[in-house]
């Protein structure tokens, strides 16, 4: 291994110490030049550390780290994310900067407990950077490798800081959920004996309708003024068309169609699926608080949560499901399922891309007049659309480990989609006159039931 790839290698160990030192900063109401050198050295230390003491150990103790790794950075940090997550939610206080020793610890040890087996790495392909001996290369490496987690880290809570200062509700959830999917990520890769993820078309599909998220939220930048209500209307319409025709056409029909036994017995099944998959919506609208942003209908318990935060949540219920079904589609994909056309998994990617794009401009805008600052209504819209591709990962991944199930698991993503769609069918509805509407639904309908038939 020489300087280049040891370079780029610390810069690959270091992208988890980055992304939870931009959480730091975005739950920190206030960050000083000494708590920014403490989370450089924190993370910085333990990502040297740790590839020395890998090292050293040597071979011999390979597949206990392999196993035990991922275990610890999964329960570390989704405690802390979870945490993170549960104090956005409670009532308003002051926050503590959360750079004390033991919080740094426990995200130190999640964040570079991994790097022990790349320590193991250097026994097997020894680093060579300097006409010396093994262990001077290795002490070289490990210094590299702290000195960069240094500086990505600093620079993580510096971004982080920029965007938590600014908008602080919202900031704590973005964090702790940006922890859950990096501990998610850590144990299903270990457990992924499929090698799915190493699919880079399933990682892009996942990320394609979070890029229709993201264009939708960023809109809110440019546009000053609220949509009027007929171009609402046909922005929903339209956007509801989209997710019924993913339902009927991208779920539940190949679903009968793999279970169907030559007398009607698939539909048995996928109807009994197709059921569940409503009442889990119904269940999550039950047990979490959320406002729908025209109607202005909150259901779920009680809570003090804030306005906006419950017009988030309304966003994020809504694409659970839709990360089931990009996992379900993905997984036939991977599998290579003959009944599942091979071109279907990226069109449901691409549609459920173009109906993000409405949905999150019809939420970040109405935040933004109803008094939410311009950061603040981007970075919720953004955080809406996680769900999407963290669901759809472990989806596929799980299908991909029990492939029976996937039919299954497609009639009830195509349940959960139909009750979710029906539920927003009033907000494309105008007192007066309805017929933009009804005719965006259609259309939203017909592109894609073509573009996954032609």
């Amino acid at each position: 291994m020489g300087l280049f790839e040891l370079i780029l290698l610390s810069f690959g160990l270091a992208m988890d110490a980055f992304a939870v030192s931009i959480c730091k900063g975005l739950s920190a109401p206030s960050v000083t030049k000494r708590e920014y050198l403490l989370c450089g050295i924190w993370f910085g230390v333990f990502q040297g550390m740790m590839p020395m003491i890998g090292y050293l150990v040597g071979s011999g103790f390979e597949k206990l780290i392999s196993t035990v790794a991922p275990w610890v950075t999964f329960i570390l940090l989704s405690l802390i994310g979870g945490n993170m997550i549960r104090e956005a939610f409670g009532p308003e206080e002051d926050v503590s900067p959360g750079f004390d020793v033991r919080t740094m610890l426990l995200m130190a040890i999640a964040t570079s407990i991994d790097a022990l087996a790349v320590g193991i790495t250097f026994v097997a392909s020894p680093v060579k950077v300097f006409d010396s001996t093994r262990l001077v290369n290795v002490v070289f490496a490990v210094i590299v490798i702290g000195v960069i987690t240094f500086f990505t880290s600093m620079i993580g809570v510096r971004i982080g800081r920029a965007f938590g200062s600014r908008y602080k509700s919202g900031s704590e959830i973005m964090g702790g959920t940006i922890l859950l999917f990096i501990g998610f990520r850590a144990l299903i890769t270990y457990l992924d004996s499929s090698n799915t993820l190493s699919d880079t078309q399933t990682i892009f599909g996942m990320l394609i309708p979070l890029a229709g998220t993201l264009l939708g939220s960023v809109i809110v930048y440019a546009r000053k003024d609220q949509l009027s209500d007929h171009v609402r209307v046909i922005l929903m319409g339209c956007s509801s068309g989209i997710m019924l025709s993913i339902a009927v056409w991208g779920m539940i029909e190949p679903a009968i169609k793999r279970l169907h036994q030559g007398d009607g017995g698939g539909i048995i099944p996928v109807t009994i699926c197709f059921c569940a998959g409503v009442l889990i919506q119904i269940l999550l609208d039950k047990v979490i608080p959320h406002t729908h942003v025209y109607s202005h209908i909150t259901e779920g318990p009680e809570s003090k949560l804030k306005p906006e935060t419950k017009v988030m949540l309304k966003e994020v219920i809504h694409h659970i499901p839709e990360g089931i079904t990009l996992g379900a589609i993905y997984a036939a994909h991977f599998m290579r399922a003959d009944w599942v056309s091979s071109s279907v998994a990226l069109v449901l990617a691409i549609a459920l891309s173009l109906q993000n794009i409405p949905e999150a401009l019809c939420v970040t805008l109405p935040l933004r007049e109803k008094g939410t600052g311009t950061g603040k209504a981007f970075l919720m819209g953004m955080v809406s659309g996680v769900p999407i591709p963290l669901f759809g990962i472990i989806t596929v991944v799980i299908v991909v480990l029990f492939p029976e199930i996937l039919p299954y698991t497609m009639a009830v993503a195509g349940g959960a989609l139909v009750y979710t769609t029906i539920e927003e069918i009033p907000q494309i509805s105008l007192k007066k006159d309805n017929d933009r509407g009804a005719l965006a639904f259609v259309f939203g309908f017909a592109v894609v039931m073509l573009m996954i038939f032609l």
